[in-house]
């Protein structure tokens, strides 16, 4: 896949300020920093977002995320692997990013189920990452930024 431009971030610089800013404070309430691998992941392979998804994976994987959880993360549901508080910021995240999917984009038992494990402060921060992550999918779709290639 060809990019259509560069990624904006490098063409608006100043970006990466407002960026960075919003990772810092997404990771910075006490939220498990798998859990928002976790939901990264997820919303980025309902986005279809190459680049986030490859990263995503690796990143987690460097930060100990286990093989068969990472391949299980699009089928969350059917798994064993992941605990309660991981399912609620799974299905959060979910809601988050299908918003169109259902005339109430993000259900009181969703977010109950969330509330239940997470405090306030948490909460925001997971949205907010739900948020930072859709984001970064747009920019990547609408532009078709691929997936690193040099790896190595």
């Amino acid at each position: 896949m060809q990019a259509r431009i560069e990624n904006p971030a490098y063409l608006l610089p100043e970006s990466v300020k407002a960026i960075n800013l919003l990772y810092k404070e997404a990771h910075s309430a006490g939220v498990e920093p798998a859990t928002l691998e976790l939901v990264h992941l997820r919303a980025s392979q309902i986005n279809g977002c190459s680049p986030c998804v490859d990263s995503g994976a690796r990143n987690a994987r460097k930060n100990g995320e286990t093989e068969e959880r990472l391949y299980a993360v699009a089928v969350w549901r059917e798994t064993p692997y992941f605990t309660e508080a991981e399912r609620a910021a799974l299905a959060l995240a979910e809601a988050a990013t299908r918003l169109a999917d259902r005339p109430d984009p993000v259900p009181d038992d969703i977010w109950d189920a969330a509330a239940a494990h997470f405090d306030t402060k948490q909460l925001a921060a997971i949205v907010l990452w739900i948020a930072t992550t859709n984001f970064f999918n747009r920019i990547n779709a609408a532009t078709k930024q691929p997936a690193p290639q040099n790896w190595g």
